[in-house]
């Protein structure tokens, strides 16, 4: 994440306050533009947090992230790649969705040897 500013524990809070609702099923999906800033920021939030080139986090069409340490990633599909969607991801990072649940009901597509981000999940100011 060279180049852009550390995000602030509060920050996160705050772009997912909008969404809570939404995620627990009390309300209807919000506007895109709420959506893909609680996706994109606890995405970078992850890539902050445990920095890295080796796994890379697709939650499209909102963001793709590299996190996590050991071989870098140069050219072409990563050998370690994790895709899910907005819902999935946001339900992952606030703990209301475990990651092998998640992954046995296909809601998240992890491929490589190293595309498990159940030590990571939920995000850390949020447990």
């Amino acid at each position: 994440m060279a180049g852009t500013a550390p995000i602030p524990a509060e920050q996160l809070r705050s772009v997912l306050e909008p969404v809570r609702s939404w995620l627990a099923g009390g309300a209807d999906q919000p506007p895109r533009a709420v959506l893909g800033a609680a996706v994109k920021t606890t995405a970078r939030w992850l890539a902050q947090q445990v920095p890295g080139r080796s796994v890379e986090v697709r939650i499209p069409p909102h963001v793709a992230v590299q996190c996590v340490e050991g071989p870098r990633h140069t050219r072409g599909t990563p050998p370690n790649v994790i895709e899910t969607d907005a819902a999935t991801w946001l339900r992952l990072a606030t703990g209301e969705l475990t990651w092998a649940h998640a992954v046995a009901e296909g809601k998240v597509t992890a491929s490589g040897n190293r595309a498990d981000l159940s030590p990571y999940l939920p995000l850390r100011p949020l447990r």
